[in-house]
């Protein structure tokens, strides 16, 4: 048994050996780099103004969007039995989505709520949700579970000249 052993030993150790490896050399890749594309800049379209309007409540917005997908601008809401309130609207355009952070006075108070429009068929319509506070800021729990109720639509408007 163990002279078996050791001739299969033997025999595929001289398989082994004699078999050679074919090295090859493979020249490398030359990769020649593309011109840069010339890139696009967008500049911004001037001021958007949106207007929602239901039984003497008036909500404005108005702002404008940089090449980065900054957004700038001012909200208003004037709501039938509520004190008015109006600010400033900081935030991004991410696809079709406005989030941004509200930051207005009422009743003497500054306070910051974060606010998402949804942009459809050039309109934008308001998002609402579960809210937390943290930090003086109001933000919604979860993005993904807002609810856009068609009825506060905001519709395109002509700017106010001020």
């Amino acid at each position: 048994m163990k002279k078996v052993l050791t001739l299969t030993a033997v025999l595929v150790l001289s398989i082994f050996a004699s078999c050679k490896k074919e090295t090859t050399k493979t020249e490398p890749v030359q990769i020649t780099p593309s011109p840069p594309k010339e890139a696009e800049i967008l500049e911004p379209a001037g001021d958007q103004c949106y207007a929602w309007k239901s039984n003497g409540s008036v909500i404005e917005m108005s702002f404008n969007v940089n090449s980065h997908q900054e957004v700038n601008g001012k909200l208003s809401y004037n709501l039938v039995g509520k004190d008015k309130n109006e600010g400033t609207l900081i935030g991004n355009m991410k696809g079709d989505t406005l989030v941004a952070d509200y930051t207005f006075n009422s009743e003497g108070v500054s306070s910051v709520r974060e606010v998402v429009f949804l942009q459809k068929d050039g309109t934008f319509i308001e998002g609402y949700g579960d809210v937390v506070e943290a930090n003086n800021k109001v933000s919604f729990k979860d993005k993904s579970k807002l609810k856009f109720d068609a009825k506060n639509t905001l519709v395109k408007v002509d700017c106010k000249v001020e």
